[in-house]
């Protein structure tokens, strides 16, 4: 006798579950050791399913479960086990069967309230607007200014950021206690995250002559080892780049990146002195210009360098004692977690409860994320900032869309928040008028936790903006949860 199409349907579920349990072990296995918070155990084995679960291709199972009526498991980021099991309970029933107890409604949306507590613990409480948090980087005036510090506070910014690769520790203190002030002032208390600056991938100096200081499309570059610039080939344009260990480590075929993309380039040869580069993208009337102290990025080669420099582990020292958060630029391994752990440790005795933002900017820190987010979670509050400047370049731009999607699902799988970052409307801050892409780009952000906007001149104009469509766009999405309000553009006037 042939099952019917519902025991069919039960049979792929059951199937599914056990192989999803099965293939979670090795990664619970590894991450045993690193998960010492025990309200983040239940988050770490969701997130082991979740790994599992999207091993499988389970497109033509969705389309089914669909056409009979159930879940088709298209959103279970945060609840794995109970949304199989929900599905299995229905088919049970619908069999005649005794069907197995299921979770209740709170235990089912558990990981939804492990998010936003997590968020709210790390970023502050929600203010006025939607279900999204603001953040800001200060710019130095933030230190002179109290009154523009007060303005953020008054405006319902929740986070504020400081960048450690400019000012110094003086600068950095008399910020903080201008967030003090605005917080007696207004009532509002905004949380102080501070940006470790990481190993800075850099143009150097370039070679004093004439005629040699722009490329365009087609031509070829020299770059140096610093301090190698006389040994570099006459009849090209050279220049350095700071870190030495990343250029040591380029074989012919890679791609170097240089100032955001603007010029891509492909290593022709190597040499003792550095690489000889050919320029595959840039501009093409008048080229583009070298210049000192633009960044580099290597997205094809492999290298080894601490996350944390000297400067980092002195900014710590400061943060330690003074943020409620540290954001963790170049972090790409377990170890660099660890490591910046470690040297928590030796600076506050409470460190665990420091918060911890990942920034995702490179592709080996995108492979390695899962790692990432249990080393530093399982120890004390994380959050993922989606730092997609860096990572549009090391990735790609087509990627970049599809990736940010990924990381958004991982991080709802590990129950941790996540920060939308960079050129957050970019335009509007530069010149108070919006384009329409930045619009719509901002509004996915409503699936984020926290947006982060830099400083420029139409700052609070932008951030008013930003409130009313974070609001707006809150009332329609949660995650990736539609939420079906009543529509009122459509409505008959009859």
């Amino acid at each position: 006798m042939q099952p019917s199409p519902l025991g069919e349907l039960l049979g792929e579920i059951e199937t599914l579950r056990a192989a999803i349990g099965r293939d979670a072990e090795p990664a619970l296995a590894r991450w045993a050791g690193w998960i010492q918070r025990p309200d983040f155990v239940p988050s770490g084995r969701n997130f082991a399913h979740y790994l599992a679960l999207r091993h499988h291709d389970i497109r033509p199972l969705q389309r089914r479960l669909m056409r009979a009526g159930l879940s088709s498991l298209g959103r279970v980021e945060g609840r794995v086990m109970p949304a199989l099991d929900a599905v299995r309970d229905m088919l049970l029933r619908a069999a005649g069967s005794a069907p197995q107890p299921v979770a209740l409604t709170d235990e089912f949306f558990a990981g939804e309230a492990r998010i936003a507590a997590r968020a709210e613990g790390m970023l502050g409480p929600l203010l006025h607007h939607g279900a999204v948090r603001m953040m800001v980087t200060l710019p130095a005036q933030a230190a002179e200014a109290p009154e523009f510090v007060e303005r953020l506070a008054a405006q319902g910014v929740e986070a504020v950021r400081i960048n450690c690769a400019h000012d110094e520790a003086e600068a950095w203190g008399r910020m903080i206690a201008n967030v003090g002030r605005a917080a007696e002032r207004t009532g509002t208390r905004m949380r102080v995250m501070m940006d470790l600056a990481g190993p800075k991938i850099r143009t150097g100096p370039l070679r004093e002559t004439k005629g040699l200081k722009r490329v365009a499309r087609g031509d070829d570059l020299a770059i140096a080892l610093p301090g190698m610039l006389d040994k570099m080939p006459a009849q090209m344009p050279a220049v350095e780049c700071t870190l030495p260990e990343a250029l040591a480590a380029v074989q012919p075929g890679h791609r170097i990146f240089i100032d955001d993309g603007k010029l891509c380039t492909r290593v022709l040869s190597c040499a003792p002195w550095g690489a000889v580069v050919h320029v595959e993208i840039g501009p093409d009337d008048k080229g583009y210009r070298l210049k000192p102290e633009k960044g580099i990025n290597f997205p094809d080669t492999d290298f080894e360098i601490a996350a944390l420099t000297a400067e980092d582990r002195e900014a710590l020292r400061f943060a330690a004692q003074h943020a409620d958060g540290i954001e963790f630029s170049f972090v790409q391994t377990p170890e660099d977690v660890a490591q910046l752990q470690e040297v928590l440790a030796a600076e506050r005795a409470d460190w665990q409860t420091l918060g911890l933002v990942l920034k995702i900017e490179t592709l080996r820190a995108v492979r390695n994320l899962p790692d990432l987010i249990v080393r530093a979670a399982g120890q004390q509050p994380t959050a993922v900032m989606i730092a997609r400047g860096d990572l549009a370049v090391e990735i790609g731009f087509a990627r970049l869309a599809e990736m940010q999607e990924e990381i958004l699902w991982l991080c709802e799988a590990a129950q941790v928040p996540v920060i939308w970052a960079t050129q957050v409307l970019e335009s509007y801050l530069k010149t108070g008028v919006p384009s329409r892409g930045e619009m719509t780009d901002a509004a996915m952000a409503a699936r984020a936790e926290c947006v982060m906007l830099n400083k420029g001149p139409y700052l609070f104009e932008a951030l008013a903006e930003l409130d009313q469509l974070l609001d707006r766009m809150s009332q329609h999405m949660a995650k990736k949860t539609p939420q079906l309000r009543p529509l009122q553009s459509w409505r008959s006037e009859a």
